[in-house]
């Protein structure tokens, strides 16, 4: 499936694109205003493309892939360094 097929199909394309950049990651309000956002990821139908793709060519602010920056580098690096 081509990046563009199946980006078309994301649950974060009916969604408020601002809801995916919350100003924080922390703190009461930025968690929860992130995983407002995540629970949009997760129940998307794409997410296994989106997650696969984010961690290729990872963004450097927001959710992406019910990930944040800071969890997609802990990631990145497990992947690189498996041991």
């Amino acid at each position: 499936m081509t990046t563009t097929t199946w980006t078309r199909r994301g649950a974060c394309r009916t969604a408020d694109p601002e809801l995916f950049f919350p100003i924080s990651h922390t703190g009461p309000r930025g968690q929860a205003d992130t995983e407002e956002a995540k629970k949009v990821c997760r129940a998307c139908t794409v997410l296994r493309n989106c997650r696969a793709d984010v961690l290729d060519n990872p963004p450097e602010y927001g959710v992406f892939a019910a990930t944040t920056p800071d969890e997609r580098r802990t990631l990145r690096a497990r992947r690189l360094n498996p041991n």
